[in-house]
C-alpha cells in the first residue's frame, strides 16, 4: 500500500536535507581517477594518503594550480577499491629504554640491520639495510647469500668513503655486528657504536620502519630468479625511495630533496671525539640545527 508523502516531510522523518536530494558533484572526478588507478597499479602497497602526494606531485610538475583535497582522494580510492586493509598492531608489553642515540644532525646516526627472503628456487636471500637516522636516506643495500662481519665491515667502510663518516653507528646484538673485528674496524675509522637492549626492536625504530617498507612494496611484490636479478631490483628500489618516494615523517619529502636542503645549513666538517655524549652535538653543530626547520614539513 502507498501513501502519498511531500518530500519535506519525508526527509524530515528520515532526517537529512532537501538539498540533499538535488545534490550533483561539480568536480571532474573520472580524470583523477584514472591517475589513482595507473598509481595503485604501479606502487599497489601505496595508500590513499601516499596516492594524493603522488598526484600531488604530478600536478606540481604540470603546472597545474587546482587545490587537491586530501579526503576526496580517499573517497575516490573507498569508492573505487583502491584503499588497502588496515593493518593489525601488535601490543608492546612494558615501555622499554630509549633509543641508545638520537639523530641530531645529519652523519650523526646511521642504523643497520639483516632482512631476509628467497629466490624462486627456495635458496635464501641476506640483505644489508643501512640508514642515516637524520636524512632517512637508504644508503647502501648489500644483497647476498651470505654475509659475516667482514662483509659488513667491507660495506660501511665503501659508505663512509662515499657519504662521509658517521658519528655513531646502531645495531642490534646480532653476531655480525657485535664481531671484534668489526668493533676494531669501525674504531680506527673514528666511529662510536652503539647496541640496541636484547629484544628491544623499538630502540631501533627507524631501520626497523624502513625494513617494512622495503618487505611491503619490494620484496612481497617479486619473484627473483637469481642473485643477480635480486640485486638489481634491490637497487632499483633504493633508487625509487631515495629519489622519487614522498616520505610521511618527513612531510612527504623525498630523503635526497632533505639532504639537499640541509647540505647547505650543516657544516660539512666538524671535529670529532669518541668520549662525547651521544645526545650533545658540537656547539656550532647545535647552533646550526636550531635554525633548521624542525618539523621537516616547514622546508620550502
Amino acid at each position: 500500500m502507498r501513501h502519498k508523502i511531500s518530500q519535506r516531510r519525508a526527509c524530515d522523518l528520515v532526517g537529512i536535507s532537501r538539498r540533499r536530494l538535488s545534490y550533483r558533484s561539480k568536480g571532474e572526478d573520472m580524470e583523477w581517477v584514472q591517475q589513482l588507478r595507473d598509481l595503485a597499479q604501479r606502487y599497489p602497497r601505496y595508500g590513499y594518503r601516499m596516492l594524493h602526494q603522488m598526484v600531488k606531485r604530478q600536478w606540481i610538475r604540470q603546472g597545474r594550480q587546482e587545490k587537491l583535497n586530501v579526503k576526496r582522494i580517499r573517497r575516490l580510492c573507498r569508492k573505487y577499491g583502491l584503499t588497502l586493509p588496515r593493518r593489525k598492531t601488535r601490543k608492546r608489553r612494558g615501555q622499554g629504554l630509549r633509543s641508545p642515540c638520537r639523530a641530531e644532525y645529519p652523519n650523526h646516526v646511521w642504523a643497520y640491520d639483516f632482512m631476509y627472503d628467497s629466490l624462486a628456487n627456495g635458496r635464501q636471500l641476506k640483505i644489508l639495510t643501512v640508514e642515516d637516522e637524520y636524512t632517512r636516506q637508504a644508503l647502501g643495500l648489500e644483497v647476498g647469500h651470505r654475509m659475516n662481519a667482514k662483509v659488513v665491515s667491507r660495506t660501511l667502510l665503501a659508505l663512509f668513503r662515499q657519504y662521509g663518516t658517521p658519528q655513531y653507528v646502531r645495531s642490534d646484538n646480532g653476531p655480525e655486528f657485535i664481531a671484534q673485528a668489526l668493533m676494531r674496524e669501525l674504531q680506527e675509522a673514528g666511529v662510536s657504536c652503539r647496541h640496541i637492549a636484547p629484544g628491544s626492536p623499538w630502540q631501533n625504530g627507524k631501520n626497523e620502519r624502513f625494513n617494512g617498507t622495503l618487505r611491503r612494496e619490494c620484496l612481497d611484490l617479486e619473484t627473483f630468479g637469481n642473485l643477480a636479478h635480486a640485486q638489481v631490483i634491490i637497487r632499483q628500489y633504493r633508487q625509487e625511495y631515495n629519489h622519487r618516494r614522498p616520505h610521511s615523517s618527513l612531510g612527504y619529502h623525498t630523503p635526497d630533496e632533505i639532504a639537499k636542503r640541509v647540505a647547505g645549513a650543516v657544516s660539512s666538517t666538524r671535529p670529532r671525539s669518541s668520549t662525547r655524549p651521544c645526545h650533545s652535538p658540537p656547539s656550532e653543530h647545535k647552533a646550526r640545527t636550531i635554525r633548521l626547520p624542525l618539523r621537516y614539513g616547514a622546508v620550502h
